[in-house]
């Protein structure tokens, strides 16, 4: 009885707050599977590959001004390689948390511009091979790095609740790596 009546409250409180208003197209939640470039830099290695995932959000709109935050979570298939015949190494994106702000524009009635930025979270893995010894030692393990990112973007609505986004970002982590990342997106808004 206490989960129904629990169950219960809690719909009457969260029933409005996902609901849609034609006057403010991009108030609520919405989640957004997206896709794109991922560009990778790091001291003698570069690559380039595919990012893939999700993002959850929920925006504010007053007026023309939208005011949001935002979570995300992704993979890529960006992998570098460098090294000599002495020394080799690899590194791979393995996954990567982001939690964020943003604020943007309504222009007309269904396109929003957005600047964002927030805190990311990159995890790499990799292996080496060392030729200097006999026999030749080899190895792989993970680093997790803490950085920076902003971007830009503009959302179109296709509907009331499906939307279209495109991004630019780019995210600055320690250890002089960073990524740049142009981003399409499929949202849904509840």
């Amino acid at each position: 009885m206490r989960l129904f009546a629990a169950s219960l409250l809690l719909s009457a409180f969260a029933t409005p707050a996902f609901a849609q208003d034609s006057d403010k197209p991009f108030e609520g939640a919405s989640a957004t599977a997206i896709t794109g470039v991922d560009f990778t830099s790091e001291p003698g290695n570069n690559a380039t590959g595919v990012i893939y995932g999700g993002q959850l959000g929920y925006d504010v709109q007053r007026g023309k001004t939208v005011f949001g935050v935002e979570g995300e979570v992704t993979g890529s298939s960006s992998k570098g390689c460098g090294g000599s015949a002495i020394f080799s190494y690899c590194s791979k994106q393995d996954r990567d948390l982001y939690v964020g702000g943003k604020i943007g524009r309504v222009v007309g009635d269904s396109t929003l511009l957005y600047a964002k930025v927030g805190y990311t979270n990159n995890r790499l893995t990799g292996s080496y091979v060392d030729n200097t010894t006999t026999p030749a030692t080899s190895g792989s393990g993970s680093n997790v790095l803490d950085g920076v990112r902003g971007g830009v973007g503009v959302e179109q609505k296709l509907g009331k609740s499906l939307s279209l986004k495109a991004e630019y970002r780019y995210s600055n982590y320690e250890g002089s790596y960073s990524r740049n990342q142009g981003v399409v997106g499929l949202g849904f808004h509840f």
